[in-house]
């Protein structure tokens, strides 16, 4: 078995090392998440970008997949 002294020194070592990951990854999360919400706030959605023909095959899109999850919902074989 290692003295105690190296046991010590490898878990302050290892907790430092932890600490400084997971501060760095709650700093990178922050910043993406103030990106995103600057991103709508000026309102440049995924939709935002497309033409208006393109928003109008998106929402088909859509109807057409809530009118298959309805009719599987009611048991209707499509």
């Amino acid at each position: 078995m290692p003295p105690i002294e190296s046991l010590l020194v490898l878990s302050t070592a290892s907790l430092a090392g932890l600490g400084l990951v997971a501060g760095f990854s709650a700093w990178a999360w922050a910043g993406w998440l103030r990106l995103r919400t600057h991103e709508l706030e000026q309102g440049r959605g995924h939709t935002a970008d497309l033409p208006a023909i393109g928003q109008r095959i998106d929402l088909a899109d859509l109807k057409e997949r809530i009118r298959k999850l309805e009719a599987i919902a009611a048991g209707v074989e499509l």
